[in-house]
C-alpha cells in the first residue's frame, strides 16, 4: 500500500497553520458550491486529490487561532493530534484486548488517572463521543441503579420518574430524556441565580414535590461550567440534598472539567467529587482532538452491568488471556471448548487472528469475516484454513489445565 499521499496531508495542514493564513475565507454556500470540486462519482489521481484536499483545508475555519472563540473547544494540541492520527492509522476498536492490546492499558491508565484526578479513584469510566452520549450513560446508570429490572423488563410498570437541572443547563439532558423514553415533560427546570448557578433551595422544594405526588426523582443534573455564562453550580450543597432524599447526582463537567487540571481553579470543583457520575469534555478546553469525552462513575462495575450485553462474537470468557481487560463489555460465563485454544495458538503464533462464537444450537464456531479492503487472495484463504486446521492437530489434552 503506497502512504506516500499521507506525508502530502501532512504538509498541507502545516502550510494552513501558518501564522500568515487567515482565521476564515468566508464564502456564502452557493459560492463555496462553485469553487470546491466535491463530484465523488469520478476517479482522481493524487495530484488532483492534493488540490482537491488543499481547497477544503483553505476554506475551513482554523480553529488553531487566538482569534477563534465561536464555540467552547479551540486549537488542537499537535500530541493530542498525533496520538489520534496514530490511534486512526492503525484503524482498531478498544472494545476487546485481543485486537488492541496497547491501547487497551493507554486507555485504562488515562482513565484511572483521571478518576484520581476527580477524586474517585475506586471508580470506573470510559470515553464517549460527546457530552450528549455521556448524558445517556448517566441517566441509563441512575435509572439501573433505581431500577435495575428496567434492562430486561423496561419501563413499564415502573413509577413515573422525573429529572432536574438546571435552566440553564445544557440541551443534551433533554434529547436524553426523549431518545431514553423518559419523555421531555419528566424534565423539573430549576431556576438559576443572577450568576447562573441552580438555586439549591428551590431544587429540594422541586424534589419533596414530586416525591408528595409519588414520582421518582431519579438523577439531579448539577453543571460545572454552563454554556453562555460559565457558571458553576454549588456542588457541595447539591451533594448534600441528593443525599438527604436518595437521588442520584451528575456533574455535567463537560465545560468546567478541565480546572481539576489547574491547581489554582480546581477549588471552583469543590464537592465534585461527591457525585455519583461526571462527564467531562477535554476537548473544550484543553486541546484535546474533537471529540473527546469521558463519563466518570463512582460505583465501579455498575457500569457494565446497565450496559453489558454479553456479546458472545466478541466477549466470550474462556479466552486464554485475563478478559477484565476486555473493556467493550463484561459477562459472568464459564464453559470450555477447544475453539479457544486454537486461536490462543494461532494469535500466538502470528498466524492470524479470527473471531469465534456460539450461535443458538451451535458451539463454538470460527468466523472468517472477509472485506473490500485489503484485497485477498484466494491462496491467503487457503493459508488461513490450514494454520486453523494445523492448530487444531496440534492441541492436546496436556494443554488443558
Amino acid at each position: 500500500m503506497d502512504l506516500s499521499f499521507l506525508d502530502r496531508v501532512l504538509q498541507i495542514v502545516k502550510d494552513e497553520r501558518k501564522k500568515d493564513v487567515p482565521l476564515v475565507r468566508f464564502k456564502h454556500p452557493e459560492e463555496l458550491e462553485a469553487i470546491l470540486d466535491l463530484d465523488i462519482g469520478q476517479e482522481v489521481n493524487d495530484d488532483d486529490l492534493e488540490r482537491c484536499v488543499r481547497q477544503v483545508l483553505q476554506y475551513s475555519v482554523k480553529t488553531d487561532k487566538a482569534t477563534f472563540k465561536n464555540q467552547l473547544y479551540g486549537c488542537t494540541d499537535p500530541y493530542g493530534l498525533a496520538g489520534a492520527w496514530i490511534a486512526e492509522a492503525f484503524n482498531t476498536s478498544q472494545y476487546t484486548f485481543e485486537v488492541a492490546p496497547v491501547f487497551t492499558l493507554i486507555e485504562l491508565k488515562v482513565l484511572n488517572h483521571i478518576l484520581n484526578l476527580f477524586g474517585i479513584p475506586n471508580g470506573d469510566g470510559i470515553f464517549s463521543p460527546g457530552g450528549s452520549v455521556s448524558m445517556l450513560y448517566a441517566l441509563v446508570a441512575a435509572r439501573f441503579k433505581a431500577f435495575p429490572e428496567v434492562k430486561r423488563k423496561g419501563m413499564r410498570n415502573l413509577p413515573e420518574m422525573v429529572i432536574f437541572t438546571s435552566e440553564d443547563s445544557h440541551y443534551s439532558i433533554r434529547k436524553a430524556a426523549h431518545w431514553l423514553g423518559f419523555g421531555t415533560e419528566s424534565l423539573r427546570p430549576i431556576k438559576a441565580n443572577e450568576h447562573g448557578q441552580m438555586i439549591v433551595s428551590e431544587l429540594e422544594k422541586a424534589i419533596e414535590r414530586e416525591k408528595k405526588e409519588n414520582r421518582y426523582p431519579v438523577l439531579v443534573n448539577a453543571t460545572a461550567g454552563t454554556t453562555v455564562l460559565g457558571a458553576i453550580d454549588d456542588l457541595n450543597d447539591i451533594a448534600n440534598v441528593c443525599k438527604k432524599h436518595g437521588v442520584w447526582m451528575h456533574v455535567d463537567a463537560c465545560w468546567g472539567g478541565s480546572l481539576m487540571l489547574s491547581p489554582k481553579y480546581r477549588s471552583k470543583l469543590l464537592g465534585v467529587k461527591r457525585a455519583d457520575s461526571i462527564s467531562w469534555n477535554p476537548h473544550k478546553m484543553a486541546g484535546a482532538p474533537l471529540q473527546c469525552s469521558v463519563f466518570l462513575i463512582k460505583e465501579r462495575g455498575l457500569l457494565h452491568e446497565a450496559n453489558s450485553a454479553a456479546a458472545q462474537y466478541l466477549f466470550q470468557q474462556d479466552k486464554f488471556y485475563d478478559v477484565s481487560y476486555d473493556t467493550g463489555d463484561k459477562s459472568v460465563q464459564c464453559g470450555r471448548k477447544i475453539t479457544p485454544k486454537i486461536k490462543e495458538q494461532l494469535t500466538l503464533t502470528s498466524k492470524l487472528m479470527v473471531a469465534y462464537s456460539p450461535l443458538r444450537q451451535h458451539k463454538n464456531f470460527f468466523r472468517l469475516a472477509f472485506t473490500f479492503h485489503p484485497e485477498l487472495n484466494e491462496n491467503q484463504v487457503i493459508e488461513m484454513l490450514n494454520a486453523v486446521k494445523l492448530s487444531g492437530e496440534a492441541i492436546t489434552k496436556e494443554m488443558f489445565p
